[in-house]
């Protein structure tokens, strides 16, 4: 498959690193020292699932030089998710299948809107990964697993040869029949996760030892369920108390992507994580008072600050 990698980061460089050591055809679409980096050294990928390697790859900051993309990994911040989408139109055809590996929901719809077509695949990645260093990702923590299936649900041929490939190349890989239940058993942790963490500045096992932020947690996620179930999403019964187990079963240190980006004066992902669940809950009539109060005290870092204390 002639495969793209949007979005070089800790995702796209993680997956598509294994991509292109498994001898695939992959290029990525990266700039700056990072792009300079791949060009002259390669892509290094340090992990704990699949070793130390490095690897020379294709890159490029301009899409439309790549031609068309049989898969494209979709991995840049959601809030760059138009523009990136933009650019690679001159990658798509008809049989183009877009796979975001994003946080939130939403994005397959978003980046169809940008680019006129919608591969109708749904997917979630499983993996603590970051830059370590220009052309290097380090891939530290997380089952370095990616969950997929049609939007539809059920499965395909598509899907099925997809599943196929990615396996063949090392990565841990699950084609689910009821990818949507997926997508929002992940949302419904992150948004617990990531916004407790930055809100309270505080690390997981704090959280958790806490009561008074331990009922933060939980009550945050049991508004994701909320607002779930009213759209017809079939969560399962114990999807909250799933979300506790997994929360309880981190590094205690352990803190979210949105605490990490607030700490380094970076732009936030919170428009597509807790305020889009106080969005979608307004839509619904459904309350959610502690997303909004997360949503709320986190808004005016949303484009960056300085670094915290």
């Amino acid at each position: 498959m002639r495969i793209v990698v949007v979005g070089s980061g800790g995702t796209g460089g993680y997956f598509g690193g294994l991509l292109a050591r498994a001898g695939q055809d992959v290029t990525f679409i990266a700039r700056g020292a990072h792009l300079e980096a791949l060009h002259a050294r390669g892509l290094t990928v340090e992990s704990t699932l699949a070793g130390t390697f490095t690897v020379p790859v294709q890159a490029t900051d301009v899409p439309r030089e790549v031609g068309p993309a049989d898969l494209i990994l979709f991995c840049v911040k959601t809030y760059d998710t138009e523009v990136a989408a933009q650019s690679i139109r001159p990658l798509i055809r008809p049989e183009t299948i877009i796979m975001s590996l994003q946080n939130g929901i939403g994005n397959e719809e978003r980046i169809a809107h940008a680019v006129g077509h919608h591969s109708g695949i749904g997917a979630v990645a499983y993996v603590v990964s970051a830059i370590k260093a220009p052309g290097a990702i380090a891939q530290t923590a997380g089952p370095g697993k990616i969950v997929f299936g049609e939007l539809g649900g059920g499965t395909s041929p598509r899907t099925e040869r997809l599943h196929d490939m990615l396996q063949r190349a090392g990565i841990a890989v699950e084609l689910h029949h009821a990818v949507q239940v997926v997508l929002w058993q992940k949302f419904l942790f992150i948004c617990a996760f990531s916004g407790v963490t930055a809100v309270s500045r505080l690390p997981i096992g704090t959280i958790l030892a806490d009561p008074v932020t331990h009922d933060l947690f939980r009550g945050a996620s049991e508004e994701v369920e909320a607002v779930a179930r009213a759209r017809g999403i079939a969560l399962p019964a114990d999807c909250v108390e799933q979300a506790m187990v997994t929360a309880a079963a981190l590094e205690p240190w352990g803190r979210g992507s949105l605490y990490h980006d607030l700490a380094g004066g970076r732009r936030l992902e919170l428009e597509s994580l807790n305020g889009e669940v106080v969005r979608r809950g307004r839509e619904h009539g459904v309350s959610t008072p502690l997303n909004f109060a997360i949503y709320a005290a986190l808004r005016p870092n949303i484009d960056g600050a300085p670094v915290l204390p």
